[in-house]
């Protein structure tokens, strides 16, 4: 663990559901999460509740951070308002800081251009083939994918994105990993006590 904190991007019409798991589960392995907003204002997503972010993007710098993680949210396909947070995410990459984005994201990502030249996924191709994007070729049909420090996935596999992003900061790897995304994607009983064993739960 670096000691950096992990940030989580919040916006308006971000869906509640797609990043719970890794947040919670990077918090309990003792990363701080901190939330960050266009702006410092709050915001209020698509289960109505309200969030006070800890920082404005502006201010994030990814020589400050773990991790940016992106929400899918409704605002990513009817307007430009989170184009900065793939701006953003450009600037992790370049410095070699992990993203992870989910749903939506995807597609913002596409359009500034940073799937073009990295394997990924999303919630279908011809989801990402409608922003104009060159990487269609580079599409996998999977439930998420890392591609170096990029790691994506579709609006129904918050599990599974959570898995990525637990293995990306070594948080959980193998026989470890490998049960916790049985235990919590498929409800496999017999994954808790290899968990419970290894002190992950």
């Amino acid at each position: 663990m670096t000691g950096k904190p992990v940030h989580l991007a919040v916006y308006d019409t971000l869906a509640d559901w797609e990043t719970g798991h890794a947040t919670a589960h990077l918090a309990r392995a003792g990363h701080t999460i901190r939330t960050v907003g266009p702006s410092t204002a709050p915001v209020t997503s698509t289960g109505g509740l309200r969030i006070q972010p800890d920082a404005a993007l502006d201010d994030v710098r990814p020589e400050d951070s773990a991790l940016l993680i992106l929400p899918g949210a409704d605002l990513w396909d009817t307007s430009d308002d989170l184009a900065p947070f793939a701006r953003k995410a450009r600037a992790f990459l370049a410095a070699g800081v992990p993203v992870a984005a989910i749903c939506g994201a995807t597609a913002g990502l596409a359009r500034e251009g940073l799937l073009d030249d990295r394997d990924h996924t999303s919630a279908v191709s011809f989801y990402l083939a409608a922003t104009g994007y060159a990487g269609g070729e580079r599409y996998v049909e999977t439930d998420a994918v890392t591609d170096g420090a990029l790691v994506t996935a579709g609006p129904t596999e918050p599990v599974a994105f959570a898995r990525e992003i637990l293995r990306l900061l070594g948080v959980y790897e193998g026989e470890v990993l490998d049960a916790w995304y049985r235990l919590f994607h498929d409800s496999d009983a017999a994954a808790y006590a290899v968990l419970e064993k290894a002190g992950a739960l």
